[in-house]
């Protein structure tokens, strides 16, 4: 009797974990929806906006007395002597290898490193924090105030305080490290420099587009510069925490499917175990009853 007891309480409680896991599920799959509207909304308006910049720049460039305009932010240094690394990982734990996968190429990147070249981290999310305050490394700064809803005015101050230090030539490299959302079936950790801003025009010969535009610019080109260039830097991080962000929905989505499938199976063999046990129960007081009877015949 105190087996098949021992049995349902531990029943009751894999039905209760059930509970949990499938609620979880299904706030993770709304959620779901709705970051990735944002991350598509922006992965369309980034591309384009690094189009403009890449055709603007060419244009710049081909021009006769317009060609020395250029901006700080699109200059390539000469030579690298200090980089800063901003990881992205989640507040919250249950997101299956999400932030296992962030910190493997995150450290790929410190191991692979020059080590002349001085590298800061900075690290966004509190199960990268503990991560790296455990492996004692040093971070310059950290965020906790992101969620599934990152909001545009919060990045737009952590981008303008890294451009300031970039002009500055405080660093002279920055680097992010994400997990990168390519589709609902696929998102990949990935490590993309954003600044200096040199790859715009092999993204631009990627989306199938040439610097062929011929631009009229009003007031001034510097200006102009001025407007978009900041304003696809911006962009290309707001996109790297909306790729954060529904990625990390996606990995606690199928986490908590997972889980609640296994919670099925357990249910399933824990619900035979007890039917075993109480038949050998019935079987057994059914022996005592017989026994009993005899006896008194």
């Amino acid at each position: 009797m105190a087996k098949a007891r021992a049995i349902v309480k531990r029943l009751k409680a894999v039905r209760n974990i059930k509970k949990i896991t499938r609620t979880m599920e299904l706030v993770a799959t709304a959620k779901f929806k709705k970051a990735m509207e944002r991350a598509l909304e922006a992965t369309a308006y980034t591309r384009k906006l690094a189009e403009i910049v890449a055709d603007v720049s060419a244009s710049l460039g081909e021009s006769g007395e317009e060609g020395a305009v250029s901006h700080p932010l699109l200059a390539v240094r000469p030579q690298v002597k200090k980089r800063l690394l901003l990881v992205i990982t989640s507040n919250r734990g249950l997101c299956g290898g999400y932030n296992a996968g962030v910190l493997r190429v995150a450290g790929q990147l410190l191991r692979s490193r020059d080590l002349t070249v001085t590298l800061d981290m900075e690290v966004s999310g509190k199960r990268g924090i503990n991560f790296y305050k455990f492996q004692r490394q040093p971070l310059v700064r950290t965020y906790t105030q992101f969620e599934d809803k990152p909001t545009f005015a919060q990045i737009e101050e952590i981008a303008n305080r890294i451009m300031d230090l970039y002009i500055a030539g405080e660093i002279d490299q920055f680097d992010v490290a994400f997990m990168q959302f390519q589709g609902i079936a696929r998102q990949k950790p990935v490590v993309e420099t954003l600044l200096p801003i040199g790859n715009l025009e092999s993204e631009s010969a990627v989306s199938g587009t040439e610097a062929t535009t011929d631009y009229e610019f009003l007031p001034s080109p510097e200006e102009i510069l001025g407007e978009i260039v900041p304003a696809s830097f911006k962009a290309r991080l707001f996109k790297c925490f909306l790729d954060a962000a529904v990625s990390e929905q996606v990995f606690r989505m199928v986490a908590m499917k997972g889980a609640t499938e296994s919670a099925n199976d357990m249910i399933k063999s824990l619900k035979q175990r007890y039917n075993r046990a109480r038949q050998s129960q019935i079987t057994s007081e059914l022996s005592e009853i017989i026994g009993g009877a005899a006896a008194l015949e």
